[in-house]
Parts: C-alpha cells; sequence; structure tokens
C-alpha cells in the first residue's frame, strides 16, 4: 500500500539548528509526492515529502504483532541525510516491523522516527498479521547422547607419550621411580 509521509520544517531552539524536522503523519493511499508543501503557517511549514510503499511480509507477522501491541500503534519511517537535495532528509523505507526498525537504529547511519498509525492502516495491518501469524509451539530442547567427556584423538591420555600436553595433569604421568626404561613419564 503506497504511504505518504508528511514531515513538519518548524525554526530551530538553538543557534545550531536553524530547522527543526519531525515526521508529524502518515497518509495512507497517498499519491505520489515530492516534497510538495501542504500548509504553512506562523514559521512551521508541512511537506508531502515522498510517497512509499508498505510492504508486508508473512514472515515478518510477529514483528507486526508486536508493533499492534503498542499504546498507540506505530509504523516505522526510516530517513536517511540527503546531501544532493535542497531538502536534509531522504525517506528511505516505511515499515511495520518494529524489529526492522531496530536494525536501522542500530546502525547510526539513519534515523528512525515512530509515527502512529492512521486507523485504516491499522485495520489492514491487524488482518494481515491474523491471517499470516502462527504461534510456534515451544519444543523443549534435549541434550545430545554425545559424551562431551570423551577423549580425544589421545589428548590427555596418559598411554601415549606426548612431550607437552596441556590438558594432563602434572600429577598423572609422573612416578617417583620411572618406567622400566628409567625415564620419568
Amino acid at each position: 500500500m503506497p504511504v505518504g509521509v508528511v514531515m513538519r520544517r518548524a525554526p530551530g531552539v538553538t543557534r545550531w539548528e536553524k530547522w527543526h524536522w519531525t515526521v508529524s503523519g502518515l497518509l495512507p493511499a497517498a499519491a505520489d509526492a515530492h516534497w510538495q508543501l501542504l500548509r504553512e503557517e506562523a514559521g512551521v511549514s508541512e511537506f508531502h515529502a515522498a510517497t512509499l510503499p508498505l510492504e508486508l511480509h508473512r514472515a515478518e507477522a510477529e514483528a507486526y504483532r508486536q508493533a499492534l501491541t503498542s499504546e498507540p500503534p506505530c509504523l516505522y519511517v526510516i530517513l536517511r541525510d540527503s546531501e544532493t537535495s535542497e531538502h536534509p532528509w531522504e525517506v528511505t523505507l516505511i515499515t511495520a516491523s518494529p524489529f526492522e526498525a531496530q536494525d536501522y537504529a542500530d546502525s547510526g547511519e539513519e534515523l528512525v522516527e515512530r509515527v502512529a498509525m492512521p486507523t485504516g492502516l491499522v485495520a489492514w495491518v491487524r488482518e494481515f498479521t491474523l491471517a499470516h501469524f502462527h504461534e510456534e509451539e515451544f519444543k523443549k530442547r534435549r541434550r545430545d547422547k554425545k559424551d562431551i567427556g570423551a577423549l580425544e584423538d589421545g589428548i590427555g591420555d596418559p598411554r601415549i607419550a606426548q612431550l607437552t600436553d596441556v590438558y594432563r595433569s602434572p600429577a598423572l604421568g609422573k612416578s617417583v621411580l620411572g618406567d622400566k626404561k628409567g625415564r620419568l613419564q
């Protein structure tokens, strides 16, 4: 579903920031736009910055369920610095998955904005999630039957003479009398 992103530009509150930009809303089923001015009053402007598709995937149904349980249900808008445009942000992605948004936030290269989902989108995402989400049954993992304490290639075996063996206890191979050839083990 195409979703439009509305960006708000307000005067900055510090001398280092001339403008303060935020994502102020989403427009479901919006037409294509590129930084179209929607309204301007008292120095604050709102732009229809971009329209991107909101794609839902069956494999991410659990993440969408998580997003729907937040209060309020939210979508995540991923923004990237725009170096070539006259506008400071480029809208990169819109997602309903908080896990995917977290991945972008962890990289530190993009800005992730959490925006409340419009009612129509909540119903659409909820319907998709109910159709595709299946709770995974908990399965207790059983230990392997393999003996992890078994000897490996003679390492630590006192019957195999080795000059250095990091696994052997020093007390295992030493005898006061030595073996038949007079060597200390």
